[in-house]
């Protein structure tokens, strides 16, 4: 028997949580006749019963979580309060009670995904997080779904639009990274402690998730290798453009012979990949599969319409299995347990850029140091002097295991012809 009307308890209104409420009732006659019957926003968690709230007028607001946990006629519990607790917990708890959840949350999935998938396949219960990755963009679906007959080979994306504002500024104005995030924070883009988005942190999480479907295998915040922005300078930027490449921050996930390998670091992309002239605070994630080639999806990151989108698309298919009677359909895809490559096999292209004395001979003593540590050059620039009896030297390897490149720095560093290595970037490079 189909019900009647289909219950919601929606913990957390904040940015997320308003915008899903609009989205629900300013699109509930389409809503309805997808899902076949009336969804229902029941009951709302808040920190302020007491507080207006016109946009929840006629919900019953609630500040204790009971209420919605402890609620039978519930059906679907949606979790957009973010941070770790209380809400794995709550949310463990409502799929325990046998409740439908639905999450924005990628601090929860990235980090204890395992428990939450665990504890809904032991309650016959839907746990949906499309909304932890790309903001509105539509990803995790369709890897779940729509590329499932692919070996996805390689997953790499803009996942952080704090990052990606900031790097986009910088190559069109010239601007210094100190003065980007101020202007970042200003506009709200970044928060006052912005080291989750610079540090890359926010990006790590994201690729757990989504390396973890993409490869079928369980992959950890923990597994993710780390680096942020807080290195890059106007002048890699004017380097980078200069050579044919952008710089970006990315996620990037990819299945090799040594196994797979799961980062979050700057890179130089060519001018001419897809991912290279999404700008400003949009995300893209481009995936590689062996049947579909290379799809890109593309769209807002992060804001309060865009993510509850996703939020209620997840919604929209948990009360379909719940009208159907089909529950975890797509839940825990992490049926593998593939060999993870370690960051020192993991091979690149790299930019290296090297302050050294002005005199004869340095230029060999270099390329012998590169060669001493088996890193062959593509090329190699010497700019102009930095200051008295020194220039810049800028070095692009041709692809190495990270180890090698490593060793060369070492070395580098112990010439006393080298006064400084000022950066080490990776080159996404296609061109050989």
């Amino acid at each position: 028997m189909m019900k009647e009307a289909i219950k919601i308890g929606l913990l957390g209104s904040g940015t997320v949580g308003s915008g899903v409420v609009r989205v629900l009732r300013e699109n509930m006659e389409e809503i309805t006749a997808r899902v076949g019957t009336r969804l229902v926003l029941a009951k709302v968690l808040v920190r302020d019963v007491k507080k207006p709230r016109p946009y929840l007028e006629g919900v019953e607001l609630t500040d204790r979580v009971e209420d919605i946990l402890e609620d039978d006629e519930i059906s679907i519990v949606v979790e957009v309060m973010g941070g770790i607790k209380p809400a794995k917990d709550y949310m463990l708890r409502a799929l325990a009670a046998g409740k439908n959840v639905v999450t924005a949350n990628k601090d929860v999935v990235a980090q204890y995904g395992h428990e939450l998938f665990d504890m809904a396949e032991a309650h016959d219960a839907d746990f949906r997080f499309e909304a932890s990755v790309g903001g509105g963009i539509p990803i995790i679906m369709p890897l779940k779904q729509c590329l499932t007959a692919n070996r996805i080979t390689e997953i790499m994306g803009i996942v952080n639009g704090t990052t990606n504002y900031m790097l986009t500024k910088m190559s069109e104005c010239g601007a210094s990274y100190d003065d980007v995030l101020k202007e970042a924070q200003e506009k709200g883009y970044a928060e006052a402690n912005p080291s989750a988005d610079v540090d890359g942190l926010d990006a790590a999480r994201k690729a757990a998730i989504l390396s973890s479907i993409a490869f079928n295998t369980r992959i950890s915040l923990d597994d993710v290798s780390v680096e942020g922005i807080t290195k890059i300078t106007p002048d890699d930027i004017a380097y980078a453009k200069n050579l044919g490449y952008v710089v970006k921050l990315l996620a990037i996930g990819k299945e090799t012979d040594e196994g797979i390998n799961v980062r979050v670091h700057p890179v130089f992309l060519p001018e001419e990949h897809p991912l290279a002239s999404v700008n400003g605070v949009f995300n893209a994630i481009f995936v590689r599969g062996n049947a579909v080639g290379e799809a890109m999806f593309y769209g807002p990151g992060a804001g309060s319409l865009p993510t509850a989108s996703a939020v209620v698309a997840d919604i929209i298919d948990v009360a379909r299995d719940i009208v159907n009677h089909s529950f975890g359909r797509v839940n825990c895809t992490c049926y593998r347990k593939k060999v993870l490559c370690p960051i020192e096999k993991t091979r690149s292209s790299y930019y290296v850029r090297l302050l050294v004395e002005d005199k004869p001979g340095v230029l060999g003593a270099i390329a012998t140091a590169f060669g001493n540590a088996d890193v062959s050059l593509q090329s190699v620039i010497q700019t102009q002097r930095d200051k008295k009896e020194h220039a810049e030297i800028v070095a692009i390897t041709h692809c190495v295991p990270h180890a090698n490149i490593l060793t060369a720095l070492d070395v580098l560093n112990a010439l006393p012809v080298v006064s400084e290595v000022r950066n080490l970037i990776r080159v996404e490079n296609d061109r050989g």
